[in-house]
């Protein structure tokens, strides 16, 4: 069986699509499927109907707040399905051909990411190799519940049973996740076959809030699972990175504020370092090597290497590439590569 799990919070056009949408899937999911809708804290509260147009049972769970990110974790203990399609009010599957995808998944895979797709026919921005993006990957609700983990971040939040880490209450929730998957021996997978498409409602963004959010959770990512080599590296790369994008959304208060809160927390996160081999995975550096060390162009050694569009993690390719030996330049008219 599966369940679609969908936090919602005042958003009641775009989850009425996106169940809309669900309706629509074909194949006989009456039976095989259910939709669990967490409604944080709505006002007025989110409204359900029972049932979807293709028959899939539709469940509603109230909270008194907003978790945010952690209420999915609410939804997966009233399941008994063993995949977790996490959805956001505002995404859904394109279609049912994920249902033969994790049909056919290994024993070890804890999680398939899709293939987001935004309403312009682009790819969702973010994730990794090994981390998904929350709005659309499904997860074993077995080791969803096991990985235990988390700290104490802003707000008091202890230890983490399984699921999200509400201390993160929203932004690279999934990458601590994902890190606690792949410690326990878990494989993350991305299959173009899972296809969906995230509308990515953007009313009511507050970019200082994101920033503040964004520092300081990714910031804790580096502290909880960097090794140790690694970790001066990591904070500086995320503190440099968040500062430009703030001054770019002239968000720079809530960007210091979350310097802050990192600051004043950072020494209350679990150091949970990773091993060289789980850290390459986590990073995405594994899959660069295999990538890149399969170009006959790269490997002899020399050549000369534009990166273009620089994104997260963008120094996964850098560093890679200068250990093929070849020279990274600034303007992509003086690169072969």
């Amino acid at each position: 069986m599966i369940s679609y799990i969908l936090p919602t919070r005042n958003r009641p056009r775009a989850l009425a699509a996106s169940l809309e949408a669900l309706g629509r899937l074909g194949g006989n999911l009456d039976r095989a499927a259910e939709v669990i809708v967490v409604d944080n804290a709505s006002e007025p509260p989110a409204a359900v109907a029972p049932w979807l147009a293709n028959g899939i049972p539709v469940r509603s769970i109230r909270l008194s707040e907003n978790d945010a990110a952690a209420s999915r974790n609410i939804a997966a203990r009233e399941s008994d399905s063993e995949w977790l399609v996490m959805l956001d009010d505002d995404s859904h599957p394109v279609d049912s051909g994920f249902i033969d995808v994790l049909a056919g998944a290994a024993p070890e895979v804890a999680a398939v990411g899709a293939d987001i797709r935004l309403p312009d026919g682009s790819r969702e921005a973010g994730g990794l190799p090994e981390v998904f993006v929350g709005c659309g990957v499904a997860i074993r609700r077995g080791p969803f519940c096991e990985v235990a983990g988390g700290g104490r971040g802003v707000g008091g939040v202890g230890r983490v049973r399984g699921g999200y880490d509400p201390a993160f209450h929203f932004y690279a929730e999934e990458y601590d996740l994902a890190a606690r998957l792949i410690v326990a021996g878990h494989v993350i997978v991305h299959d173009g076959g899972f296809r969906v498409r995230h509308s990515k409602v953007t009313a009511g963004r507050d970019m200082d809030l994101i920033l503040r959010r964004l520092v300081r959770n990714n910031g804790w990512i580096a502290r909880r699972y960097a090794p140790r080599d690694e970790l001066f590296g990591q904070l500086i790369e995320v503190i440099d990175r968040y500062g430009a994008i703030a001054r770019r959304e002239n968000a720079v208060n809530g960007y210091l504020k979350g310097l802050g809160d990192l600051i004043a927390t950072i020494d209350e996160q679990p150091r949970r370092p990773m091993t060289p081999a789980h850290f390459d995975r986590f990073t995405g550096l594994a899959h660069v090597r295999r990538a890149l060390g399969a170009s006959t162009l790269l490997t002899a050694g020399g050549t000369r290497v534009a990166i273009v569009e620089a994104g997260k993690n963008a120094w996964v390719v850098r560093r890679v590439v200068s250990e093929l030996g070849c020279e990274i330049v600034s303007d992509e008219r003086d690169a072969e590569a």
